[in-house]
């Protein structure tokens, strides 16, 4: 059923199978990849990643020399910054050689109010080994950990699969003892109660949507668990947590657009939940407990978002404590016994706002370079004056920070060792603007090695997202240098459909609004070249998950912008994803895609950009998709009946598809087998672009 040519790339066999909806009927040649158990989907899969083989052997090499640039620019024997809970220091440790994280504590010693950064010291507890778990596994991935307030249960999920279906288990920390409490099927998320005897988690439904959570009793039969909540409405997802002040249970419903929360008081776990304020379709809100009031954050009136505030006691009216700004996108608050820290995005940069208790006072952290991500990291301590944050730009590494909010000074606990001499110093990031068709200025983030030419001359890649108001912020890869070091400039285009610029940046890239990401990020590329950072022959495109959806439709959209696409697990066919309800995923997509099964003018619309309903004989680049069997987020059929169809399409084209045959969304979970991926990735995208010698 499928060809192989040990001199060229396999052939999929067509079986043409028909979908009618609002009076139009396609045909799909494909269709039958979608059947998993099928071993001609099996053997056509393993007959691609052969010929990926067989086509980058000729990399071999500089996929090895990238894969050792990562390793030996990575301090493989590593240490966070301890953060402390309680009577505790806790924190990630590696190991050179080992695949994965080992989690640890170490008591706070007297009179002890610093970290002890880079110090392994007597006393260490491994509370879990990822190295241990995943021993005989191909694949590892970690779902909750969560340790309870009084310190002495851990809740920890494991998938073996890729899956992201997790198997809950609780570990008494004071014997070391895994209890027989085994709960299979579980979702991200966890909270425990007060006192340590009662644990909430979560299950899915069976379209994988997180729609209930229970309650455990630790030690008790996991059959007399106790479902607290069902989430009746397909729209909607799940989520439980104990708040940082530990006293109450938050459980949160919602969908893209609209929110619900209840509260259980965290000392009564038997109580029943507790409504903040119902759903109104269009409202979104969160809430952050802080002494007699919860905090809220929320869009109603307020398209930025604001903060109010209600009674812990009988939750009811909002009261406006900092009013909507528009042009400045409330993203979270985090309430800390004395102060409140805001994070925020204004003029496409992330930043910190500082609020004292009882006061009105802010201020807002400041921060040296013209590009920068910030963020709160960690955290768990409700009475403190002290916070943690993250800061990292294009040329400056992961760096650790703690703040003190009464004296606004900032403390470097640790920046990110990155090995061989690198000096920040020898590269350069700007700030650059496109004009999209519409005429509205989109951003554009890029780096280069000190010393590269503008004359159109150089290689370059553009990565892109554009969906779900996720933005992808300047942050600093140990990765990207092998690609600067080489000459290669490096971009980002904050297109519509992220968050970069606000709500309204997200609203004007979504469902009928789509095509702004695609045409937006067409003209990032043609800024590039006009303003002679590359040329269209020496570019390649790259995105992921929903940005692989991007990268299918500019292959469409301007086949001869790029000299290579990246499409990594790519949500390349969406409209047949989105009017299929039993999918996983596909109900609470509506609000971000649209409904085509109810809306003609969605499926018309979906269809118009769809990467695989638009395959046609056309100029494409290179094209190299990567997915992954086990991915419950956009299925390993899509990239595969794309690339079957680009391949029949243009027989001459050079398309490649890989898959990995034992993992998820994410790809590879131990990290060297990740920096391999990568180093694959890399090797192929310095081939297209010509500096492959470099």
């Amino acid at each position: 059923m499928t060809i192989e040519t040990p001199a060229g790339p396999p052939t999929a066999h067509q079986a043409p199978s028909e979908r009618t909806h609002h009076g139009d009927t396609v045909t799909d040649e494909y269709a039958w990849l979608m059947n998993k158990e099928d071993p001609a989907t099996v053997a056509y899969l393993e007959a691609e990643n052969a010929w990926t083989d067989t086509a980058t052997a000729h990399l071999a090499g500089l996929r090895e020399k990238a894969f050792q640039e990562i390793k030996d620019r990575t301090q493989e024997t590593d240490l966070s910054v301890p953060g402390r809970k309680g009577g505790y220091w806790y924190y990630t440790r590696t190991e050179e050689g080992k695949q994965y994280g080992i989690q640890c504590r170490v008591p706070v010693r007297p009179g002890e109010t610093a970290p002890p950064v880079d110090e392994q010291r007597a006393g260490e507890e491994v509370l879990l080994d990822g190295n241990v778990l995943a021993e005989g596994k191909e694949f590892f991935s970690l779902g909750t950990f969560d340790i309870s307030p009084d310190g002495n249960w851990l809740a920890y999920s494991t998938d073996f699969s890729g899956d992201e279906r997790f198997t809950l288990r609780v570990k008494d920390l004071r014997t070391g003892e895994v209890l027989a409490d085994e709960i299979p099927d579980t979702f991200y998320g966890s909270a425990w109660s007060g006192d340590g005897r009662v644990l909430f988690y979560i299950t899915v439904d069976e379209a994988w949507r997180p729609d209930t959570v229970h309650r455990h009793v630790v030690g008790a039969p996991v059959g007399d668990d106790v479902v607290v909540y069902r989430e009746a409405d397909e729209r909607f997802w799940v989520g439980v947590e104990l708040t940082r002040s530990e006293k109450f249970i938050v459980i949160d419903a919602q969908s893209k657009i609209t929110s619900e929360v209840r509260i259980i008081p965290a000392d009564t776990p038997d109580a029943e939940p507790v409504l903040v304020a119902e759903r109104q379709q269009g409202v979104e809100y969160q809430i952050e407990h802080h002494g007699h009031r919860f905090l809220i954050l929320h869009n109603r009136d307020a398209e930025d978002f604001a903060v109010a505030y209600t009674s812990v006691d009988a939750p009811g009216e909002w009261v406006e404590l900092i009013a909507h700004q528009p042009g400045t996108r409330l993203e979270s608050v985090d309430a800390f016994a004395r102060h409140i820290v805001i994070s925020l995005r204004k003029d496409g940069l992330t930043g910190l706002r500082v609020m004292c208790d009882g006061s009105t006072d802010t201020y807002d952290m400041d921060f040296p370079e013209p590009l920068y991500s910030v963020g709160l990291s960690g955290n768990p301590e409700y009475d403190t004056a002290t916070v943690r944050i993250g800061y990292t730009s294009l040329v400056t590494p992961e760096s650790v920070f703690d703040v003190d909010l009464v004296t606004r000074s900032m403390t470097l606990r640790k920046q990110k060792p990155v090995l061989g001499g690198y000096d920040p110093a020898d590269y350069e990031q700007f700030r650059e603007w496109a004009t999209a068709p519409d005429g509205t200025r989109v951003p554009i983030s890029i780096v280069t090695r000190k010393g590269v030419v503008r004359d159109g001359s150089a290689p370059a890649v553009i990565y892109g997202y554009g969906s779900y108001e996720h933005s992808i912020d300047p942050y600093f890869s140990i990765a990207r240098l092998s690609l600067l070091d080489r000459g290669v400039v490096y971009a980002i285009a904050h297109v519509r459909g992220g968050g970069e610029m606000g709500r309204r940046w997200y609203e004007d890239g979504k469902m009928l609004a789509k095509k702004n990401t695609f045409t937006d990020f067409v003209a990032c590329a043609e800024a590039l070249v006009r303003n002679r950072w590359t040329a269209a022959d020496r570019l390649v495109a790259r995105g992921g998950s929903a940005g692989g959806l991007l990268m299918g439709a500019i292959a469409n959209l301007a086949p001869e912008a790029f000299a290579g696409i990246v499409a990594e697990v790519p949500f390349v066919d969406p409209l047949t994803s989105i009017l299929d309800p039993s999918l996983p995923l596909t109900v609470t997509e509506w609000e971000e895609w649209g409904n085509p099964l109810e809306s003609a003018e969605v499926y018309a619309y979906m269809k118009a950009y769809s990467p695989y309903e638009n395959v046609a004989k056309l100029p494409y680049s290179k094209i190299l998709a990567v997915t992954s069997l086990n991915d419950t987020r956009v299925m390993y059929h899509e990239p595969a009946k794309w690339v079957a169809r680009l391949r029949a399409t243009v027989p001459d084209g050079q398309f490649l598809l890989k898959t990995e045959m034992g993992a998820g969304h994410a790809g590879p979970s131990g990290r060297y087998d990740s920096w391999r991926e990568e180093a694959f990735v890399l090797a192929w995208i310095l081939d297209t672009v010509g500096a492959a010698g470099v």
